[in-house]
């Protein structure tokens, strides 16, 4: 397969070499057509003058003037300055005087022209074309024949003027030499420009194709260096490098996520099979059998919580858009509130809501968003002081709805801020803590949020904790 420099480099030449033939082939047939026609134009005039001077001289001395040595002056003149022959014949063709310009073409003289154009000279009044006049020349020559008539129109003669026309081929081939020239010159300056600029643009490619190969090989930080272009080439570079750069991080997530995974599943597994086997092989005693078969219980809730988590989690990461719908905003968020009271009372919690009075119609999924609304919720119950007060608010501007739930608890450290959304992470390290949770909720909620084109922040200062977010009005 031809490379990407030898394809444009073969491009470029072929247009440049077929741009100058075409242009080349014009110009001279152009330039050969005009060189002939002004010769043809020049010798038409030139025969006009010799018979003009022709008839008037006979109509002066009569048919002698063919002999006299004035006639045969005049016409040797103009043919030396027209570099031209000149054939005076009679009307049946027979050649009277013919010269050269410098002598009588003796050679010539009595004999006749070829009956072919004196018939046309006499029919059509005007003869032109190239002829050897039968062999009476040894090469071909250019000829105008006209006729000589008095006044009153009585055919007295015939004139013939003649050129070589190896002086428009010598000055053609002087301009095509010269033409060629400048074509070989242009077209070896246009080689090694286009060599140049093709070498420029396919290194690059040559660059991301190598990179390409070694990312597939698994070397996840090969990135591509192409300087500061700012062209096409430059933006293929730039995309390789932010895929590059785009799989990594996911490579990266993956494998803290498989991590993440097996810390998960591995602890409430090691406490179901340690509890079990300690049954079973009697470590355990009888009396405190039904304690550990209630932590055995709790954890395979816990195991189960995590693995629903992370099929809701693999559910909405493949839906690219949620189900748009109008609903009522404020109607779920109070029937969420509602599902989670018996939690609110075991914290003694107090309820603050700021909804408004009229019904507040949002785009979406509702099923997804009574998810967002319950696990946001069901976070700030868990993480509120006891007796504090939970707030919840719904506040409708412009073409948006923002949602906000605050706790009163303990404050979240700045820099566990940015990090509270992603997969499993949790503010306490070790996972001693809040046994119940899985490190998944707000991953949810943020992933749920992003399938409707929004976001969700989240501040904590002076043990005040809130999320917001915002959702389109219907």
């Amino acid at each position: 397969m031809k490379s990407m420099y030898g394809r444009q480099f073969a491009t470029m030449a072929g247009m440049v070499l077929l741009s100058f033939l075409l242009l080349g082939a014009s110009f001279a047939a152009l330039s050969y057509q005009y060189t002939l026609q002004e010769k043809q134009d020049t010798l038409i005039r030139n025969a006009n003058y010799i018979a003009s001077y022709t008839s008037y001289a006979a109509n002066r001395n009569g048919s002698t003037v063919w002999s006299t040595a004035d006639f045969q002056q005049y016409i040797s003149t103009v043919a030396q300055v027209a570099d031209s022959h000149i054939i005076v014949a009679t009307n049946d063709g027979t050649i009277l005087y013919a010269t050269d310009g410098q002598r009588e073409l003796y050679e010539i003289k009595s004999l006749k022209m070829p009956q072919s154009i004196v018939d046309t000279v006499i029919d059509d009044q005007v003869y032109e074309g190239m002829t050897t006049l039968d062999g009476l020349y040894s090469s071909s020559r250019f000829m105008v024949g006209l006729p000589i008539a008095t006044s009153g129109g009585h055919l007295q003669g015939l004139v013939f003027f003649s050129t070589n026309t190896s002086d428009i081929t010598a000055m053609w081939r002087d301009l095509s030499a010269i033409f060629m020239v400048v074509a070989c010159a242009v077209i070896l300056i246009a080689a090694i420009l286009s060599s140049v600029t093709s070498m420029h643009q396919s290194k690059p490619m040559k660059e991301i194709a190598a990179a390409a190969r070694q990312f597939g090989l698994g070397k996840l930080d090969v990135r591509v260096d192409v300087g500061n272009r700012r062209d096409e080439i430059g933006e293929l570079a730039e995309a390789f490098n932010a895929m590059a750069e785009s799989l990594s991080k996911s490579e990266q997530r993956r494998s803290e996520f498989i991590a993440n995974v097996s810390h998960e599943l591995k602890t409430p597994m090691t406490t179901i099979a340690g509890f079990a086997d300690g049954i079973l092989d009697g470590t355990i005693p009888p009396e405190k059998e039904r304690d550990y078969l209630h932590i055995i219980s709790s954890e395979t809730r816990r195991l189960s919580r995590l693995v629903r988590s992370m099929l809701d989690l693999s559910r909405l990461q493949s839906d690219e858009r949620a189900a748009q719908q109008q609903f009522d905003l404020g109607e779920t968020m109070l029937r969420t509130l509602v599902s989670l009271e018996g939690k609110v009372n075991q914290k003694h919690l107090e309820v603050d809501t700021n909804l408004p009075e009229e019904p507040v119609m949002v785009w979406g999924d509702q099923d997804a968003i009574t998810q967002v609304c319950y696990n946001l919720l069901d976070n700030a119950i868990k993480f509120s002081q006891e007796g504090g007060t939970l707030s919840l608010s719904i506040v409708p501007k412009g073409s948006k709805a923002t949602v906000s739930v605050s706790n009163q608890g303990q404050t979240i450290p700045p820099e566990e801020l940015p990090l509270i959304f992603d997969r499993f992470h949790k503010t306490d390290h070790s996972r001693s803590e809040n046994r119940d949770g899985v490190g998944l909720g707000l991953y949810i909620v943020k992933t749920i949020l992003n399938s409707h084109r929004e976001t969700i922040s989240c501040t904590s200062q002076d043990g005040l904790t809130t999320f917001t977010f915002s959702l389109p009005r219907a």
